[in-house]
């Protein structure tokens, strides 16, 4: 089980992403530097131990309207070979020293566990707490499939592809980016669901979606 440390982290998170969300395709943003809020999450277990795995909801306050952003993100000790172009960014933990922030959906680790969660082997854990379960994330996958292989992946403006193949054929897995309260895909094959906090309350949609194919 991956430990969470109450601890500074310089610079924070939504320091690093305030950098690197406006250089992504899929940024919405007016312009300008985000403001940015965590509001929500969840994260997985490297069975390793190695590589701390999180799923963050921020909502970006800076434009003419609130805009919640879906950020998968690994956490390690060291950089990862070949994914310098995924690098957010490193930050100074104060138990674990320099960490390696990266784009969670171009490290093989985190993108292992996400395939794993859709077909209902790894269990979603609470964002800040450790050794604890989050019952509020639920999954679905329609296709009965022993694994899910990564491809590739690739960036648009409705948010990250991995094409994956699967025993009945390949699979896109869409980590969607723009999180949307009750958004539906009446086509999915699967999905990754869990809740965020907005003002006027609590609210919950896809976080990630499975589509049949290669889109």
């Amino acid at each position: 089980m991956a430990t969470v440390y109450e601890t500074t982290l310089v610079p924070s998170k939504l320091d690093l992403l305030a950098t690197w969300l406006p250089t992504r395709a899929w940024y919405t943003g007016a312009g300008g530097a985000p403001h940015l809020e965590k509001v929500g999450g969840f994260r997985l277990d490297d069975p390793e131990g190695e590589v701390g795995i999180e799923f963050m909801a921020a909502t970006d306050t800076a434009g003419d309207r609130p805009r919640t952003y879906h950020v998968p993100m690994t956490y390690r000790g060291a950089p990862l070979d070949g994914a310098e172009e995924a690098l957010i960014g490193t930050t100074e933990h104060g138990v674990l020293g320099t960490r390696w922030v990266y784009d969670g959906t171009r490290d093989p680790v985190l993108v292992e566990r996400l395939c794993a969660l859709l077909l209902g082997r790894a269990e979603p854990q609470a964002q800040s707490q450790s050794d604890t379960p989050n019952p509020a994330v639920t999954r679905s996958f329609a296709m009965a499939a022993a694994a899910l292989e990564p491809v590739e992946v690739g960036d648009g403006p409705g948010g990250t592809d991995i094409l994956v193949r699967a025993d009945g054929g390949a699979v896109t897995v869409r980590v969607l980016r723009a999180l949307r309260p009750d958004d539906e895909e009446p086509d999915a094959l699967g999905e990754v669901s869990a809740p965020w906090r907005t003002p006027e309350g609590e609210v919950r949609g896809r976080y990630v979606v499975a589509l049949r194919g290669a889109t």
